[in-house]
């Protein structure tokens, strides 16, 4: 595979692997996310200033209001975090 064909079977592997945690593999649960979160980006919550900014990201990334990640939000959280990373991003 190439390393983007890689990366990208990372990430299903990421998230199908936090997913299943509760049984439903089609999302997160907040306490999932919140796993995901400390154990895949533990230096993301060492910047963090405080446990209400973590919550913030958290609230974020259900954008449809459903209380769950699916993985297209799940996709946009890890483009959004590569983009601030790489400094392309204008916010």
């Amino acid at each position: 595979m190439t390393q983007l064909e890689t990366a990208m079977a990372i990430l299903m592997k990421t998230f199908d692997t936090y997913a299943a945690a509760d049984g439903n593999k089609g999302s997160l649960s907040k306490g999932e996310a919140k796993t995901m979160l400390e154990k895949e980006l533990p230096g993301l919550l060492k910047a963090a200033k405080n446990q209400a900014e973590v919550d913030k990201l958290l609230g974020g990334l259900d954008f449809n209001g459903d209380s769950e990640v699916d993985f297209s939000e799940f996709v946009v959280l890890v483009a959004a975090l590569t983009c601030a990373c790489h400094g392309r991003c204008k916010k």
